[in-house]
C-alpha cells in the first residue's frame, strides 16, 4: 500500500481480559492452521488440485495470517500491520497461479475457521477478528493491483522492444518467445499502419477495434508517431481471398479514430510476422512523404505513394515500380509498352495518341483495358497515371535497351 494502514480495534477490552485471550490464541494457534488447511482440502477444489509445493505456500499464507492477527490483536498501534506479514513468505510464482478471486475464498475459508472457534468469546475479539479480515481483503487487492500494474508496465516495455525490432528488421532467436509472451492472436496475414500519435492514446479501445475485425495489433509509440502491426486472427483460404475477413484497409479504416491528426498510411500486406518489417518500411517511408500527395486519402496505400517514395530515394519504391509495371508490360508486349507511353505523353488524350500510332481511338482504348490487366493499374486515372509514368521513366532509365521502346 502506499500509506500503511493500522487498524484499531473500536472495542477495547481490559488489559486481563486481552492477556488471558492473548495467551489463548497463541495457545491455539496451530489448531486453528491444522484446521484452516483442512478446510480447504475440503471446500476447495483447486486446493487439492495444486501440485504439492504450491498447496505448501498457500497453507504458508493461511498459517501466516493468523500469527499476524495475533500479533496485531497484542498491540495494532505499536506494531504496524503490512500486506508482507501475510503474503511475504509465499514464493512470487504463487501470485501468477493463484487468482483473486481464489485468494478471497482462502481469506473467507480462513475467518470462518477463526470465526468458528472464537465464537464463545468476548465482543472484542470477534470485533477484530472482523476488522482484520476488511484489511486483510483490501490488502489482498492491492498485492494484486500492483503485480497487474507491474506487468502492464513490463508488457508495454516488451511490446514497444518488439515494434522496434520489427520496424528495424533486426530479429534475433528471442523475439517469437517476446512475441509469445505479449498473447500475439494473429496467426495469418500482417500489414503494418504508421500515423500521428494522438495526445491521449487508447490502447484498450485499439485492441478491442482489431479484434472486433478479426484481427491483432502491436502497438509502438516512436516520437510522434503511432505503429501498429496488424495481424489476421486466421490466414485466408487456399484460394486466397474470404469475404468474412475484412481487408486489412476496411481494418485500417476502423482504427483511424485511435491516431492523430495528420496522414495514416498502410503497408502492403506480407504473410506473416516474420515478414513485417517489408511492409513497416514501405509504410514508414510512405509516411514521410505522403504531405506530397495534396488529396491523399486517410488511410493511404503505401503502394500509392510509390512515385513521391521514389523521388524520394527510396531503393525500394523504385524497383518496385519497374519490377511491377515497366518489366511485365515489356514482357507482356512491347505494343502496350508503347500505347502506355504514348497515352501517357499526350496528356492522356485518346485522339491524339491515336493519331501518333495510326490507329482508330477504339485500338488505343482496348490496348489500355490489356494494359489493366496486366498491371492492375488503370491509366484513365490521374493518381495512377503519374505512378505509370513514374515507373516508365525508371523503367527505361534502368533498362539499356528501353530508349526504342516509345516508337514503333
Amino acid at each position: 500500500m502506499s500509506a500503511e494502514r493500522v487498524p484499531t480495534s473500536p472495542l477495547q477490552p481490559s488489559a486481563a481480559t486481552k492477556e488471558r485471550t492473548l495467551a489463548w490464541l497463541r495457545t491455539v494457534s496451530g489448531e486453528l492452521s491444522t484446521a484452516t488447511i483442512k478446510r480447504l482440502e475440503e471446500t476447495l477444489p483447486w486446493y487439492g488440485d495444486m501440485p504439492p509445493g504450491r498447496r505448501s505456500a498457500v497453507g504458508l499464507v493461511a498459517q501466516a495470517g493468523i500469527t499476524s492477527f495475533i500479533s496485531w490483536f497484542a498491540d495494532p498501534r505499536s506494531t504496524p500491520w503490512i500486506a508482507a506479514d501475510v503474503f511475504g513468505s509465499a514464493p512470487r510464482e504463487l501470485l501468477r497461479s493463484v487468482s483473486l478471486t481464489q485468494t478471497l475464498q482462502l481469506i473467507r475459508i480462513t475467518v470462518e475457521v477463526v470465526e468458528e472457534r472464537v465464537k464463545d468469546g468476548d465482543d472484542s475479539l470477534r470485533e477484530a477478528i472482523l476488522l482484520y479480515s476488511r484489511e486483510i481483503a483490501f490488502a489482498s487487492a492491492d498485492v494484486y493491483a500492483r503485480a497487474a500494474e507491474a506487468r502492464g508496465l513490463w508488457d508495454a516495455r516488451l511490446e514497444a522492444l518488439v515494434v522496434d525490432s520489427i520496424l528495424s528488421g533486426e530479429y534475433d532467436d528471442e523475439l517469437p518467445s517476446r512475441i509469445a509472451a505479449l498473447g500475439w492472436h494473429g496467426h495469418g496475414e500482417v500489414a503494418v499502419l504508421v500515423g500521428t500519435a494522438p495526445r491521449m492514446l487508447d490502447v484498450d479501445t485499439l485492441r478491442r477495434t482489431a479484434r472486433h475485425r478479426e484481427a491483432d495489433v502491436l502497438i509502438g509509440v516512436q516520437g510522434s508517431r503511432l505503429v501498429l502491426v496488424i495481424g489476421r486472427a486466421d490466414p485466408l483460404d487456399e484460394t486466397g481471398a474470404s469475404s468474412s475477413h475484412p481487408s486489412f484497409t476496411e481494418i485500417a479504416r476502423a482504427l483511424e479514430p485511435g491516431f492523430g491528426d495528420g496522414h495514416l498510411v498502410l503497408g502492403h500486406e506480407v504473410p506473416s510476422l516474420v515478414d513485417a518489417s517489408k511492409s513497416a518500411k514501405a509504410a514508414l517511408a510512405g509516411f514521410a512523404v505522403a504531405r506530397a500527395w495534396r488529396n491523399a486519402p486517410r488511410p493511404v496505400l503505401a503502394d500509392d505513394l510509390l512515385p513521391e517514395r521514389a523521388l524520394a530515394g527510396d531503393p525500394v519504391a523504385r524497383s518496385t515500380l519497374v519490377n511491377r509495371i515497366y518489366k511485365p508490360l515489356k514482357a507482356h508486349s512491347t505494343e502496350l509498352l508503347t500505347t502506355l507511353w504514348c497515352y501517357l505523353d499526350n496528356g492522356r488524350s485518346l485522339e491524339a495518341t491515336a493519331r501518333e500510332l495510326f490507329v482508330h481511338p477504339n485500338t488505343v482504348r482496348y490496348r489500355l483495358k490489356r494494359v489493366t490487366d496486366v498491371i492492375g493499374w488503370d491509366a484513365t486515372g490521374a493518381r495512377e497515371a503519374l505512378i505509370l509514368q513514374s515507373a516508365l521513366v525508371l523503367g527505361s532509365i534502368a533498362d539499356p535497351d528501353g530508349s526504342g521502346a516509345r516508337r514503333k
